[in-house]
Parts: structure tokens; C-alpha cells; sequence
């Protein structure tokens, strides 16, 4: 198609690629994951809500546009529980009403959806279904029309079963969140935003550019902050250079054994002055992270008598000497090829101090702490002053 737009003139080339769709970036895999969680919950809905409403009709045409929100763009504010739930129940109700209080039916069908529209803003559940609903309550023929506001009843129980398989089709079969999830609160329980957050655009920047843009957006702040941070971070990786986690890590590791004694770990930390240490099997496997923390975590009870709990813990006095017995199993590691600033979230929002980096093999080749990302970092606001 744009081979042969490219053979008409410039001006009318333009005009006509106003209306060629922009790709949609999804892969081959997905689409047939979406389309087969869509099919199946179209086809159980059905099957369910004739069971439970016996001889009705089974399904509302709404719901196969529920299902293009839910699988397809199930973060999308639109796609929420509310604006299902209540999009559909309050469009059902105007859809009704205005087929039983207005006689002539071109009227009460564009009352009902102007209506829905109105009511689903001002409730703040919107869901573009509902203007489907509303109208399908109006021309839906004579088994519509006689169910009256059993219609309702209808939508609800199809739109809580369409809720209740996309959370479950969401969640476990196409492994996305489902409902939204929300941004994480500040790792420290303070009310200062997280730190890649503090420079660049702020909330009360987006505040000012939604609010001056004025039109509604099918995409959740949360994930528009998402974006315009990933494309932050694209610009400052091209600005960087090619800088790999390769380049920067400490390749002289001290590392631990599964099975060495919490004594010598101790003084391997305080030797080398540093907070953590990677624990690797023979072969080069990580297993886990002891740190300083860890060694806390176990000497339970009050400050007093801190070098006593300590000597005993350290002693066996208190259970396993191993490092196997205290070190962080939940690890997070990087590859050799990461690019730099794919670390900064780790180490600025994750809260990490230390970062295991693994080789192609998957086995121990460094470790990048949190002063050699700054060092690079600052080598490169130097060069580029």
C-alpha cells in the first residue's frame, strides 16, 4: 500500500496517508493469545448466563467490545472494573428508560447515548461499550424491548462474568496485571516521590500538559509516566554512547560459598569494606546476596547487647553458621551487555546497592555497585561539559 502511495503526487500522497493507520505493536504470538482469551470468554459468558437466566437472551452485543478493551488494552483506564461495572449498568438503565418514555425510536436513541455518554463521564466510568448498550436497549428488537429493566439484570451478569474471566485470563493465561496495577509507594514510606521522579517532568508537569490538552486520553497516567521515562532513557542512551555493564563492573569479585562459615563472611566484609557479597556455586552459579542487612536481620531482640548477639550468631551458638542460612535468595542480576542506564532504575528506584552481573553462560562475572554508576556517570557529565 505505501509502495503505491508513494507513486501519486506529493499532495495528494499526503491527504491520503491522514488516513492510513499507524502499525499496532504487537507480536504474532500475542494476537493469538489475545484473540483465543476473547473467545473463550465470549463463548463461557454466554454459556453461563444462559444457565443462570435460563430462556433470555445470552449475550449483549456490548461485550464483544468489552472484550477488545479487556485483551487487548487491559491497562487502559477504560478497561477498569468500574468503567465496566458501571459503564454498562448505568447505559442499560438511560437505554431503557428513554426506549419506554420516548416514542419515536430515532429520538430515543440518540437521547440514550447522549445521555450514557454525560452519566458515564460524571461517574467517572466511562467505557465506550456503554454507548452500545444504551442503544442496544432502544433497537434491540421485541426480546429486548419486553425484558423492560430486566434488560439490566442481563448486562449486569454478563459484565460481571466478562470481569471475573478477565482478571482470571488477564492474570494467568496471557501473564499481564489485571486490574491495574498501581505505581508502588516511595520504598520509604515518605511523601517524597522516588528519585527518578524528582528531575525531569514532574506530576504537576503532566497536571498542566492534561489539563491544557484537554482531551481524553485512552491511557493511564501511571503508564504515560512509564512511557515518557523509557523515552528519557532511550535519549540519554544515545547521548551515553555504548556503555555495557561490562565496562564499568568490578571483575576482582570477592565472593561466598554456600557453605562458608558466617565468621569468615563477616570478615570478608569488613576487609573489603563493602556491603555485600555474591554467594556462587563451583561452577560459578549465583546463588544469592549476603549483605551487612542480612546479618542484622537475624539478631533479633533490643540494641542492647548487639556485639553479644553478634558473637553468637557468628560463633553457631544460634543456629546455622552457614552463609546458606542468612543470604538473600531473591536476587536480581543483570547481564554483561545491559546497557548503563538500563541500571539507573535498579539502583535509583529498586533501592539496590550491589547488582550481580553473569556472563553469557549465566555464571558470575562481576559486580557493579552503586559507586561505579555514579563514577560513570560523572566521567560522562564531565566529557560532555
Amino acid at each position: 500500500m505505501m509502495t503505491s502511495l508513494a507513486l501519486l503526487p506529493a499532495g495528494l500522497r499526503r491527504r491520503l496517508q491522514r488516513w492510513w493507520p499507524e502499525p499496532l505493536v504487537i507480536g504474532r504470538r500475542e494476537q493469538l493469545a489475545v484473540a483465543a482469551a476473547a473467545l473463550f470468554a465470549i463463548a463461557l459468558t454466554g454459556l453461563l448466563t444462559a444457565l443462570t437466566l435460563g430462556p433470555a437472551p445470552l449475550l449483549v452485543a456490548s461485550m464483544g467490545a468489552a472484550a477488545v478493551l479487556l485483551y487487548t488494552l487491559p491497562s487502559s483506564p477504560l478497561a477498569q472494573p468500574w468503567p465496566l461495572l458501571g459503564g454498562h449498568l448505568v447505559s442499560a438503565a438511560i437505554g431503557v428508560a428513554c426506549a419506554q418514555w420516548l416514542p419515536w425510536p430515532w429520538l430515543a436513541a440518540g437521547v440514550a447515548v447522549g445521555l450514557a455518554i454525560f452519566a458515564m463521564i460524571a461517574l467517572r466510568c466511562l467505557h465506550p461499550p456503554g454507548g452500545a448498550i444504551a442503544l442496544n436497549a432502544v433497537v434491540g428488537g421485541p426480546a429486548v424491548q419486553a425484558m423492560g429493566y430486566g434488560f439490566v439484570a442481563l448486562v449486569l451478569c454478563n459484565a460481571l462474568l466478562m470481569l471475573a474471566l478477565a482478571w482470571l485470563l488477564n492474570n494467568y493465561l496471557l501473564r499481564r496485571p489485571y486490574p491495574r496495577a498501581l505505581p508502588p509507594p516511595n520504598r520509604h514510606l515518605i511523601r517524597d516521590p522516588a528519585p527518578l521522579a524528582r528531575l525531569g517532568i514532574r506530576e504537576e508537569d503532566m497536571e498542566a500538559a492534561l489539563a491544557g490538552f484537554n482531551h481524553l486520553l485512552d491511557i493511564s497516567r501511571s503508564d504515560l509516566e512509564q512511557v515518557m521515562t523509557l523515552a528519557e532513557m532511550h535519549a540519554y542512551r544515545r547521548r551515553l554512547g555504548d556503555i555495557r555493564c561490562r565496562d564499568i563492573m568490578s571483575r576482582d569479585v570477592i565472593s561466598l560459598r554456600p557453605d562458608t562459615g558466617l565468621q569468615e563472611a563477616w570478615r570478608l566484609l569488613r576487609q573489603h569494606k563493602v556491603r555485600a557479597l555474591p554467594v556462587v556455586t563451583d561452577s560459578g552459579q549465583v546463588l544469592g546476596m549476603v549483605s551487612l542487612v542480612d546479618f542484622l536481620k537475624r539478631l533479633d531482640g533490643s540494641p542492647q547487647g548487639l556485639r553479644e548477639r553478634l558473637a553468637r550468631l557468628l560463633s553457631g551458638r544460634a543456629g546455622d553458621s552457614r552463609v546458606a542460612a542468612i543470604m538473600s535468595s531473591t536476587l536480581i542480576s543483570v547481564r554483561d551487555d545491559l546497557h548503563l542506564v538500563e541500571l539507573v532504575p535498579l539502583f535509583a528506584d529498586r533501592g539496590l546497592h550491589h547488582v550481580p552481573v553473569l556472563a553469557g553462560d549465566g555464571t558470575l562475572a562481576g559486580v557493579i555497585s552503586q559507586s561505579d554508576l555514579i563514577a560513570a556517570l560523572f566521567r560522562d557529565r564531565l566529557s560532555g561539559a
